[in-house]
């Protein structure tokens, strides 16, 4: 690795940009990082390999009596082909047995069952991975899969200045060598929410619930191997805040199951991400050093927010010590201290942060309305803001530029001064997330990537037709527009063949989810149909025509109720 003294997450002058071989712009300290992230399948004490550099997630295998235990799947079925290539290059023993860390990488147990179709594979999990996997892809779907393209990389090309470095955790979110990713995704049978004793493939195993960046995390600890395995410990500084939203990830929690994962003095530390670690010592040194970083961000979030800081003034004011940079545990190359700060206190007390100026802002456009007007107009904000950028000071000329493209009148040149402006930023910071956020969105600013589509719901008819009829009902309700459900007061039962009854009650310009009973009037279906209505492959009046709905009660009113959804199909 090479050495010099690691810089901060972001510094405004270019001094430590470089240009790679195959052309990628960045900080030297985040190309430095990759290097921690190359394939590799490790031995880990006598019973344990653990495959790094597959995906951005790690697939984990023990070496049980009775056969192998795997533990995450990664984020598809081809990845975890490719997992399963590599342990056969160590062992014939076959997979008896899947364990889930959490819900983020279990999309590839299918993988497992099709190597060995007359083996039964138990499969183990924390309560709540089902329920977390449908979450992410009902209701807030939209704002997740866009926080996804834009946090790791998606969008980006391989090579080139724009070119995806890594994503901190791993070289990318998919790796780019499996030309097809299937969801392979098996929940668990046999599952937990409290700390218990497991007996797997002849293997005892404890399991403590540990929640970090997943309500659903938990720790395995193999007392007979000194192994635990873990989604605490990340190779770079945890990441209080993801910058493509999530919820609160809450430090007194996490550092809680941190003590625990001490406590237990294990020889090896297999993590969800990263390379393993071995030696006691070396692991109570870095590990501790790893917890206390986290502690420290919460207690002088609390210190100064109780002196009155602003959200702002936190993040400009605490900064980590200097030796928590000398190792990547404890490195911002992932996101970065000055927003965690702001996402503790939020998460301690909301939204408001005591500034006057966030009671009540204006609109978007207005504020920036009147700041360019009181600058004199935009040829006037536009060179400053090329003044800042030659100055290096780039928080001053994203603010300004932000004003130009959140403006009336936005101009070509407005756009690509902010493109600009985030590019800069991005090729300055060592934080992955910040660098993959920032050129998403300049090169949709720029007209390179256009990111539109994120901003919109995509019901898939294969999503449609695996959901229970409550969710295949219930996730209009956050697509109802307001303006056109006024004096609306409508009840429909959905009837799916097949199915249990659920029901939408339209009332008050919202859709109320119901089980049907007593509606006024009810649609009786195949789910095919409803799914090919709100995949975009059937009108609602074509539906209605032809019979393949059936109607009790008036047609005319359900038409009408049915029309405040912002789904085309039932708008025709």
């Amino acid at each position: 690795m090479t050495k010099h003294k690691r810089a901060r997450s972001f510094e405004p002058n270019a001094d430590n940009t470089i240009t790679t071989e195959t052309g990628h712009v960045a900080h030297r300290d985040l190309v430095d990082h990759s290097k921690r992230l190359v394939r590799d399948f490790y031995k880990v004490g006598d019973h344990v390999w653990c495959l790094v550099g597959n995906g951005l997630s790690n697939q984990t295998f023990i070496d049980a009596p009775d056969g192998i235990i795997a533990i995450d799947t990664g984020e598809s079925n081809e990845e975890m082909h490719a997992a399963i290539s590599e342990l056969r290059l160590h062992t014939k023993k076959p997979i008896v047995a899947v364990l889930y860390t959490h819900f983020h990488y279990v999309a590839g147990t299918q993988a497992v069952l099709d190597e060995s179709p007359e083996i039964e594979v138990e499969i183990y999990g924390h309560s709540k991975i089902a329920y977390n996997r449908v979450r992410t892809a009902t209701e807030i779907a939209p704002s997740y899969s866009r926080g996804l393209v834009e946090q790791f990389a998606i969008t980006l090309p391989s090579d080139g200045p724009d070119g995806n470095v890594n994503v901190g955790l791993g070289r990318f979110y998919r790796n780019p060598e499996h030309k097809t990713q299937t969801n392979g995704f098996i929940k668990p049978v046999h599952t937990f929410d409290s700390p218990c004793t497991i007996r797997v493939a002849g293997l005892d195993i404890d399991v403590t619930p540990a929640p970090s960046d997943a309500d659903d995390s938990v720790t395995y600890w193999f007392k007979s191997l000194g192994c635990a395995v873990n989604n605490l410990v990340w190779p770079v500084l945890f990441n209080v805040f993801a910058i493509r939203g999530e919820e609160y990830r809450d430090p007194r929690i996490m550092l809680a199951g941190i003590d625990h994962l001490l406590s237990l003095k294990p020889n090896h530390l297999v993590g969800a991400h990263g390379m393993p670690i071995s030696g006691s010592s070396d692991i109570l040194r870095r590990v501790t050093r790893y917890r206390d970083s986290i502690q420290f961000l919460w207690d002088q979030t609390v210190r100064l927010t109780n002196r009155g800081y602003t959200s702002t003034e936190l993040g400009h004011a605490i900064r980590l010590p200097d030796f928590f940079n000398e190792d990547n545990l404890t490195s911002e190359f992932y996101g970065v201290a000055e927003h965690h700060v702001r996402q503790i206190r939020t998460g301690l007390l909301g939204w408001f942060d005591g500034d006057p100026a966030n009671l009540f802002p204006l609109p978007r456009i207005e504020h920036s309305n009147r700041m360019i007007a009181g600058f004199g107009g935009r040829e006037v904000v536009r060179q400053k803001a090329n003044d800042a950028i030659r100055d290096n000071d780039l928080r001053w000329a994203c603010e300004l530029s932000s004003w130009l493209v959140n403006s009336n009148e936005v101009e070509e040149v407005d756009r690509l001064l902010l493109a600009e402006t985030l590019r800069l930023i991005a090729q300055r910071t060592t934080a992955a997330n910040i660098r993959n956020w920032c050129l998403a969105r300049a090169r949709d600013l720029d007209g390179t990537f256009d990111l539109a589509r994120f901003n919109r719901h995509r019901l898939s008819r294969k999503q449609i037709m695996s959901s229970t009829s409550d969710n295949a009902v219930h996730i209009l309700r956050v697509l109802l527009l307001p303006e056109r459900a006024f004096e609306i007061d409508t009840h429909i039962c959905f009837k799916f063949v097949d199915r249990q009854p659920t029901g939408l009650h339209i009332r008050n310009c919202i859709a109320c989810p119901t089980d049907g009973k007593s509606a006024e009037i009810t649609i009786d279906c195949n789910i095919e149909i409803w799914a090919d209505i709100l995949a975009g492959d059937l009108s609602l009046s074509a539906a209605l025509n032809d019979q393949r709905l059936a109607v009790t009660g008036d047609t005319n009113k359900l038409r009408h109720a049915l029309q405040v959804f912002d789904i085309q199909n039932l708008q025709s």
